[in-house]
């Protein structure tokens, strides 16, 4: 599964791994893709580091890349408590009301939320770059667009190829604009923060728009034969990221979350603005009907949402209250009913690429005779 970018960085297969577990991401690159460390998580840099110098040990001198989240446009002056201060009463106590209503309990004494959205703040974004670029890493991706110029140069000086998320065409000419080198075409059924175009029709509109950019398709891609067809569209790889939760190497802390992945369907997600107050795919849940219920205060903007809804989030995952436990997926959940390594993975998807390239050239060589 070979293309242009992926001889560019010296992988083996055209699959970008996007993960926030250190383990799946070193697995990813070993297996010849080419895996991407999440870092909205590290808050503290000093983790970071130690989860980088991890992956340097365990990727066998392969590539690997490392996802950030920060806007293009800087905010001056304003700190967490300042954003912490504008959340409103009311929905601190429909946080407060809902948990109580299914009996979750409280972090002990002194515990800190183990869950923080302040990853999605700049001044935070800034110090993962600042230990990042210490290590060879060959890929910087933002998950909120185009990061800041400064950032973009910054990175192509130490020779780091740029990545955005895009959800329309119109947002793939303003990355190619912005000076990204490639473009990840993000469909409406991924995981996490997505737009409202399907990857069928997303993908070779942003092909047409940022060419000769390279194009990652991102979005209901599980199989092989996805992959063929999203090269078939015109993208020149793949970014996987939901079909790794279930891997052997992810470390979700939760069985009973494992458990929920593995009996999902394809129509058990939802995008809503429950978890970070941007529409998000995730499972759904009572906790996701909660918010989208009209009944309720609704979600506030990003980032108020994520810190209004942090603890919360900690109490829900540390003491497994399945109802209310979910965590971003995309509609490829339907096809991860197995646990498996990430080498089983990438067995399954070259498998299924060789049988749909085989299929395809059948198909060919039957139209030339006819």
């Amino acid at each position: 599964m070979q293309t242009e970018l992926s001889q560019k960085l010296g992988v083996e297969h055209a699959v970008f791994g996007f993960t926030p577990f250190p383990a799946v991401a070193a697995a990813i690159s070993r297996a010849g893709g080419f895996g991407v460390l999440g870092a909205v998580r590290y808050t503290d840099p000093d983790e970071l580091k130690r989860d980088l110098d991890w992956v340097e040990a365990h990727v066998d001198g392969r590539p690997y890349g490392l996802d950030v989240v920060m806007p293009a446009k800087k905010v001056e002056g304003v700190t967490e408590a300042d954003v912490e201060a504008m959340i409103p009463e009311g929905h601190r106590q429909f946080v407060r009301d809902t948990l109580a209503e299914h009996g979750v309990p409280g972090l002990a004494e002194g515990e800190a939320s183990g869950w923080r959205i302040t990853g999605w703040m700049e001044q935070v974004a800034r110090t993962q770059l600042d230990v990042a670029f210490d290590y060879p890493i060959r890929l910087l991706a933002n998950a909120l667009g185009s990061p800041p110029a400064d950032v973009v140069a910054r990175a192509h000086d130490r020779d780091v190829l740029v990545a955005a998320l895009a959800g329309s065409a119109r947002h793939a000419r303003k990355h190619k604009d912005a000076g990204i080198d490639i473009v990840v075409a993000q469909g409406y059924e991924a995981g996490g923060h997505t737009g409202e175009i399907a990857s069928m029709v997303l993908t070779p509109e942003v092909v047409d728009a940022v060419a000769p950019l390279p194009v990652l398709a991102a979005g209901g891609i599980g199989s092989g034969q996805q992959v063929a067809a999203a090269l078939t569209l015109g993208a020149q790889g793949v970014w996987l990221g939901s079909i790794w939760l279930t891997t052997t190497e992810a470390d979700l802390h939760s069985p009973a979350l494992t458990r929920k992945l593995l009996a999902a369907g394809s129509g058990d997600t939802v995008r809503s603005r429950a978890l970070t107050g941007k529409p998000a795919r995730q499972l759904r849940t009572e906790w996701t009907d909660a918010w989208d219920d009209p009944a309720g205060p609704g979600t506030l903007p990003m980032p108020l949402q994520g810190l209004l809804v942090a603890e919360a989030v900690s109490r829900i995952q540390k003491y497994e209250v399945e109802p209310l436990l979910g965590t971003p997926v995309g509609q490829i959940v339907g096809r991860m009913n197995s646990e498996r390594s990430v080498q089983a993975v990438f067995d399954d998807l070259t498998r299924g690429f060789a049988q749909a390239v085989d299929r395809i050239n059948r198909i060919a060589r039957g139209s030339g005779q006819s």
